[in-house]
């Protein structure tokens, strides 16, 4: 006789009932223990993490692993897919300035990229000159070897590189934990060798000055915040403090305009924002507002022209317009109407050159690009003829050229960049993202379908299969969807999303409120006192495919990360009938706990995105009706795996660990609940390009786990 496979046995971890009082309200976490109360240290360093949640998360993840072993051979085969779409000796398009194109590269089986440079053949513009002469062009050089930075390391991962004017310094800066705390260096590219001393807490990004001389970037405080700019010599010296943010609800970064005239700082929450600029040829002075902050208010501004552009809601132009205002009449009185508002389609930015303004405006989850002459302020569009698709703008050094670098994808097209001729209107294709293992897009079929909300509006869902898989219900199906921040759901090439459409899987893209896909509009109806307005559309979605044939509740998967975890927490306890499986990837379920705790990094910059459960009983009673972990109920919740990050300070690894343990006090189906979390990442999980591909066909072979009903088979 053959012995009996032993099922699994899932973690029960330890109860110690909180009462909490707010608002004269109270509610009990019997999890609260989870989160570790010196929480803010151990995001800088993992290993210091309590000995009862280390104990218990790694009971979890030992759990996980057990529960998906049969799945190990199908994750291994995944990733060896994905890893043979990747060009592993990839380089970028190079980016030109002066006599110089910056690009990055991968060496074959590297995990993080070179950055590079070499001598740039001529014609080029430099000093305001064109240089046509024939001259010698220097050879590549490295600038930083990002994969020789990681080795040794758990986590590594440059969040960002500038380099000078005069070329000669090269600074990036280093997340060494997954935390976003970034250390600052700066390298001298003649020497080779670091100058001044390594800037810590630093928030991600750093600059030079237009004239080379002056380094600036944003500090991130003790909680995690943007609070500071600071400017220091750029080859080290005395630190001076810029600008200090007093508004602990305000986001920050500092940068320069496209034609290097101003440096600036923009601060601003989803609500309401403000630029202060310091002029280039003046770079220690002090910065200057261009509009002074007005609630409900939001713009930012582009140097052209000899004055500003200015993309604004000012006036009730939800969906923004483009105004135009004089240097030194810069206050909002002054600005003057120059493109005119539309319903419906939203101008998603602005990109400045000598010439040339480029816009970029999204209708139905599609977007444009529109040039504007300066000479004669016509314009023309890039027209694009598929029926879902990404179009977008490289960001590049120089302001004095003709020629715009842009992206287009789609669901079955690479990626693809070209150059530009703002002018003549020609295009010159740099390159096609190359698919080693070979990919054929006549396979494969886009659908651009619209589901009927509750409240009647059209949510667009953007649908990609193989043509030989029939709408007949029969098909697995994956449901994914975000919905939060005014971020959109753009319908571009997958290199991962492929592993399982080529096995038959159909692969959903929901365009639901709360993102902005369909303009700002689209936002607001789906966050603060009208979020629930994501949750309804994203069922709404799910019913519409099933009803038209794209799979059924028992071979449906859904999958949303961060505030998508948010989303697939909220649609699981609503409907959990709809599906079979349930991925959440650093999923934000805890909302009442987290928008109540103002340690938290994100906590008071987010109030006007969820609300403010502190102050405002309004704001708490709504959150509390679909909090996902305040409100799981004795309810058949379908297979669920929830992933997260001990790093993460976005979203907490504490708010996985107690949902899960949470929705296997109370389901009543004894489908499994899974939690994975990275003991040595944060909020974007691995930094490696191939580890993290690793993460993905875990989550893949769970999808396919859940279908199948894996766990019945032990």
């Amino acid at each position: 006789m053959s012995a009996t496979k032993v099922q699994p046995v899932p973690p029960t971890p330890k109860k110690e009932p909180k009462v909490i009082e707010q608002l004269g309200r109270k509610r009990t976490d019997n999890y609260a223990w989870m989160k570790d109360d010196n929480w803010q240290q151990v995001l800088r360093d993992p290993t210091i993490v309590k000995a009862d949640v280390k104990a218990h998360l790694t009971e979890e993840n030992a759990y996980t692993k057990a529960m998906l072993a049969s799945t190990e051979d199908l994750q291994a085969k995944m990733f060896d897919e994905m890893k043979g779409r990747v060009k592993e000796d990839d380089s970028s398009v190079p980016a030109g300035d002066g006599a110089w194109e910056y690009y990055t590269e991968f060496a074959k089986g590297a995990q993080h990229p070179k950055y590079m440079r070499r001598g740039r053949k001529p014609p080029y513009m430099l000093d305001g000159r064109l240089v046509t002469e024939v001259r010698a062009v220097a050879p590549p050089q490295l600038l930083l070897d990002a994969d020789a930075l990681a080795k040794g390391k758990a986590y590594s991962e440059v969040a960002a590189t500038a380099h000078s004017s005069d070329h000669r310094l090269f600074a990036y800066a280093e997340d060494a934990q997954g935390s976003e705390f970034h250390s600052i260096y700066v390298k001298d590219l003649e020497t080779g060798q670091l100058v001044g001393t390594p800037i810590e807490a630093g928030y991600g990004d750093v600059i030079f000055s237009p004239d080379g001389a002056w380094l600036f970037w944003t500090n991130r405080d003790t909680e995690g915040r943007p609070n500071k700019v600071f400017r220091r010599p750029a080859r080290g010296g005395e630190t001076t403090l810029v600008y200090e943010e007093t508004d602990e609800g305000m986001f920050m970064g500092v940068g320069t305009t496209a034609s290097d005239a101003f440096i600036a700082i923009a601060i601003g929450n989803q609500e309401t924002s403000e630029v202060r600029f310091i002029s280039a040829d003046k770079p220690t002075s002090d910065p200057v507002v261009f509009a002074a902050r007005n609630p409900g208010v939001l713009y930012d501004v582009e140097h052209w022209d000899g004055g500003f552009v200015i993309r604004t809601n000012v006036g009730g132009a939800v969906d923004f317009k483009l105004c135009t205002a004089e240097v030194g009449k810069t206050e909002a009185a002054n600005w003057k109407d120059w493109i005119a508002h539309r319903p419906g389609h939203f101008i998603v930015g602005i990109g400045a050159f000598k010439d040339h303004l480029v816009r970029i405006e999204r209708v139905n989850a599609n977007n444009s690009i529109f040039i504007t002459k300066r000479a004669d302020k016509s314009e023309h569009a890039i027209a694009v003829d598929e029926k879902a698709y990404v179009l977008g703008i490289e960001g590049g050094f120089e302001f004095d050229t003709p020629v715009m670098r842009y992206t287009y994808t789609s669901p079955t097209t690479p990626r693809q960049w070209f150059d530009y001729d703002m002018e003549s209107g020609a295009k010159t294709l740099r390159k096609t993202q190359e698919i080693p293992s070979g990919h054929d897009p006549s396979k494969y079929v886009v659908d651009r379908v619209y589901a009927k909300a509750s409240d009647g509006a059209e949510v667009p869902i953007t649908v990609l299969r193989r043509k030989d898989v029939a709408l007949d219900d029969k098909a697995p199906l994956l449901v994914y969807g975000y919905g939060s921040y005014g971020i959109p759901q753009e319908p571009g090439f997958s290199i991962r999303n492929f592993s399982l459409v080529d096995r038959g899987w159909i692969w959903a893209i929901t365009h639901i409120r709360g993102g902005s896909d369909k303009g700002w509009g689209w936002f607001q109806d789906g966050r603060k006192f009208k979020k629930k307005n994501t949750f309804t559309d994203f069922i709404a979605c799910t019913e519409h495919l099933q009803k038209n044939g794209y799979g059924k509740p028992a071979r449906t998967v859904a999958y949303g990360g961060s505030a998508g975890g948010l989303l697939m927490g909220a649609v699981v306890n609503m409907r959990p009938d709809l599906y079979s499986g349930i991925i959440a990837a650093v999923p934000f379920v805890d909302v009442i706990n987290t928008m109540s705790d103002t340690s938290l990094p994100l906590t008071p910059p987010e109030w006007p995105e969820w609300g403010d459960p502190i102050k405002d009983p309004k704001a708490y009673d709504y959150m509390m009706s679909y909090s996902p972990y305040d409100n799981v109920g004795k309810k058949p919740y379908p297979a669920l795996l929830a992933t997260g990050g001990l790093s993460d300070g976005r979203v907490t690894y504490w708010e996985p660990e107690k949902w899960t343990a949470k929705l296997r006090d109370y389901s009543t189906s004894g489908n499994p609940i899974l939690l994975k979390i990275n003991m040595e990442a944060g909020h974007g999980g691995a930094s490696g390009r191939f580890d993290f591909l690793k993460e993905i066909a875990l989550d893949y072979a769970f999808a396919v786990w859940a279908v199948d009903k894996g766990w019945t088979k032990a």
